[in-house]
């Protein structure tokens, strides 16, 4: 029963975590990008700030440590990462499913950056593959199918500036994850996700102001369903299901929610927003996902090798 549970909860989160994708760009036809952004953590901020207090008694950080790990969180978690991400979204050309695609890369990011800032161990000869596998994939995305045919290598597609925003979302997300490692901390995640959200969107709303946004948006039902979808679903209850499946089935099988979500969001902007699905998107999803399992190998078999014996 608890398999169950826990399947029907990593589908949940890949839902709701992919179409978000599709939520964004539904909304960003009415909502300046980063002023969005900062919107939706205002409200998911108080949300997760509520249930922190709820669960914990330590909701509020206490020391410099503390402070670090929230300040790293609402700079490239939620600030650099959602910032870069909803101007990507904004560009043409960008659709809901190549954006989270891209987005998709993260995991391979988080290895790289962990072998440089947590270096443990070096990679492999194959980690190293699954790395340049991972970074052809977002190539693939980029560059049109004519580069392939041509090698024109001054030519890139006209949806490369917004994917390739969306790949600096995926490094700053990555990059940040790692960071928070590196601090001794003893705080818990839901307290440093409330913090990290209601600083990151105080900080999306400077940079919104920077960029000469302003600071409203037309309202009508689909802005305040983006807006309320991404506050509600893939923020505050996204990341409680994320709480739970990550202390149930560790970090390895978590990770694989990414490679769920793109579907997700390929269907939903299909039937939301009509958008098509092409080919090289999924082209790029097959070579990210591939370069994700060299760079796991050894966890994935070992995850494999622990269902097979919950099975017999």
């Amino acid at each position: 029963m608890t398999r169950y549970r826990n399947l029907a909860l990593f589908c949940v989160l890949a839902a709701v975590w992919g179409s978000a994708f599709m939520a964004i760009k539904a909304g960003l036809e009415f909502v300046p990008p980063v002023f969005f952004a900062a919107v939706r953590y205002d409200v998911a901020g108080v949300i997760m700030l509520a249930w922190a207090w709820h669960v914990t008694d330590h909701w509020l950080p206490e020391n410099r440590e503390e402070w670090v790990v929230v300040a790293i969180g609402a700079v490239f978690l939620i600030a650099g990462y959602h910032a870069l991400l909803f101007v990507g979204e904004d560009l043409p050309g960008v659709t809901s499913a190549a954006a989270s695609v891209v987005v998709s890369l993260s995991p391979v990011l988080t290895t790289a950056f962990s072998r440089v800032l947590l270096p443990k161990e070096g990679l492999s000869a194959v980690g190293v593959l699954g790395l340049l596998l991972g970074l052809v994939g977002v190539a693939v995305l980029v560059l049109p199918p004519s580069f392939f045919a041509s090698g024109n290598v001054g030519v890139l597609g006209s949806n490369a500036v917004g994917e390739l925003l969306i790949f600096g979302a995926a490094a700053c997300f990555a990059f940040g994850s790692v960071l928070t490692e590196r601090v001794d901390a003893d705080l818990p995640i839901e307290t440093m996700e409330a913090w990290s959200m209601l600083g990151g969107a105080l900080l999306m709303h400077a940079v919104s102001l920077g960029r000469g946004e302003p600071q409203t948006f037309t309202v009508n039902a689909t802005s305040l369903a983006a807006i309320a979808y991404l506050s509600l679903a893939a923020s505050a209850l996204g990341f409680l299901i994320y709480f739970d499946l990550h202390e149930r089935l560790g970090s390895i099988e978590i990770n694989l929610v990414s490679y769920v979500a793109p579907v997700f969001a390929a269907l939903s902007g299909f039937i939301f927003l009509r958008e098509t699905l092409d080919p090289t998107t999924v082209v790029g999803f097959l070579v990210i996902f591939t370069g994700f399992a060299l760079l796991k190998r050894d966890a994935l078999t070992d995850e494999l090798a622990r269902v097979r014996r919950a099975d017999s």
